[in-house]
């Protein structure tokens, strides 16, 4: 775990270049009282250990990419957790503002998935 409690609201799982967008995001999350953490793959092959329990401590799990959504296919089809994606393909990273409206949005709304 980057950031944030071992359980709760939303789990951010990162990996690359997301890591300053999500880690911002994760504290504002924090500091205005919502049950947010943050953790950020340093590899993919093989996944750490405790990676499935991990997300399964959690009410949502929020995979931000720059891309189609790569990551998030391989964590749904090896731990069968009904990720929510946030996509962004404009050439252009994704921003912590971006993320904290995502966040708050997938915790009101139990959505499944996210416009970026």
């Amino acid at each position: 775990m980057t950031s944030g409690p071992e359980s709760g609201q939303v789990l951010f799982l990162g990996w690359g270049s997301t890591y300053g967008a999500i880690e911002g995001a994760t504290e504002q999350l924090l500091a205005d009282g919502y049950a947010v953490s943050h953790a950020h793959l340093r590899y993919i092959k093989p996944f750490p250990r405790n990676l499935g329990d991990m997300m399964k401590r959690f009410d949502h799990v929020i995979i931000p990419e720059i891309n189609n959504g790569q990551l998030i296919k391989v964590i749904r089809d090896r731990y069968l957790i009904d990720a929510v994606g946030f996509n962004k393909i404009k050439g252009v990273p994704i921003t912590s503002k971006e993320l904290v409206a995502a966040a708050i949005d997938c915790i009101a709304n139990h959505k499944t998935s996210v416009e970026s």
